[in-house]
């Protein structure tokens, strides 16, 4: 919480609300129009108009506060929210790295604070990869691979219809869409049937990926690389997810080899985000 926050909050709140309020919160959006997403203990229902007006007054930018109903849950990834401040259209453009996404953070996954993990992964990509990116959401990551490497080819599959239609307005918005294909769809329906293999595979689905592994193998080229992201324990961050990518390529007759292991954000005190990248090459007889 920022200086000015909590000094407008303390002419509104007794000592032990404020120190109730949430310390960050995700803002979306820009200078013009931005959206921020809060959490509202039940401690301080009653006086949540209070709050988001307060964050208002302070970010000028920001036009609407929407409070966090529930976990992301669903095929989708979205949270319930629900309007406690301002302009109830919560659609905003939001820009970071050169890029702009147009976005509804009430009907689409974005998460602002991984912008410098989508930078990490734009820049593995090299001149003239093709790249699968699966839960490409309104699509940060395949246009920052766009946007980075103009000779790249990308395919971008998303299932949440709301998600894919940004995608495709964000890849015009843009201008790459001459390297860029956004596909709606399931990706265990759409991608064994796209008829090619990969250099690169990106999976940035923390909760379930790894059950898309029988999937994105057989789709990296033999020397290629698969990019998982896993929810794995604070103690022991890697060992599962390299576990599991190494199972499911031996299943093809692949070997791994783990090239880079990053915590990408902390979801809670015990778990952590993490990103594991491998190598898969096929395993040749004597």
């Amino acid at each position: 919480m920022s200086p000015d926050l909590r000094a407008e909050l303390r002419t509104l709140l007794p000592p032990d609300k404020v120190n109730l309020v949430t310390k960050s919160f995700d803002i979306y959006g820009s200078k013009q129009k931005a959206v921020a997403v809060v959490e509202i203990p039940d401690e301080l229902r009653d006086v949540e108009q209070e709050i988001g007006k307060a964050l208002m007054r302070v970010n000028k930018n920001v036009s609407s506060v929407i409070a966090k109903e529930s976990a992301r849950t669903g095929d989708y990834r979205i949270r319930e929210l629900r309007l406690i401040a301002g302009d109830p259209d919560t659609e905003v453009l939001h820009r970071e790295s050169g890029c702009v996404f147009r976005l509804d953070p009430g009907t689409v996954y974005f998460s602002p604070r991984e912008s410098r993990e989508r930078d990490r992964l734009a820049e593995a990509v090299g001149d003239g990869e093709e790249t699968l990116v699966m839960f490409s959401g309104v699509g940060p990551l395949p246009i920052r691979i766009g946007k980075r490497r103009p000779t790249v080819r990308v395919t971008a599959v998303e299932l949440n219809p709301a998600a894919h239609n940004y995608c495709v307005e964000n890849i015009h918005l843009n201008r790459v869409s001459d390297r860029i294909q956004a596909i709606e769809g399931d990706v265990r329906e759409v991608c064994p049937g796209l008829g090619r293999t990969y250099d690169r595979v990106m999976m940035p689905l923390p909760r379930g990926a790894y059950k898309f592994l029988d999937v994105a193998v057989p789709l990296v080229k033999d020397g290629g690389v698969v990019h998982l992201y896993h929810w794995s324990s604070q103690e022991d961050a890697f060992t599962e997810a390299e576990k599991l990518i190494a199972e499911a390529a031996s299943e093809y007759g692949r070997s791994a080899e783990f090239l880079d292991r990053i915590r990408v954000s902390q979801y809670s005190p015990g778990t952590w985000k993490v990103r594991v990248d491998a190598r898969l090459s096929t395993i040749r007889s004597a």
